[in-house]
């Protein structure tokens, strides 16, 4: 019983800290500059 406690909250824990990764990573501005680009062929290297 001890150790289902443990797995219980342990499992809680880690969905809490996953909604809260979630919840502060929005809201951010995508880049609108970079990306790809082609390569010229002495670019290669």
């Amino acid at each position: 019983m001890r150790a289902f406690r443990r797995v219980v909250i342990v499992i809680g824990l880690a969905g809490l800290i996953g909604a809260i990764a979630r919840l502060r990573g929005k809201g951010g501005v995508p880049p609108t500059s970079g990306g790809w680009r082609e390569l010229e062929a002495p670019e290669f290297r």
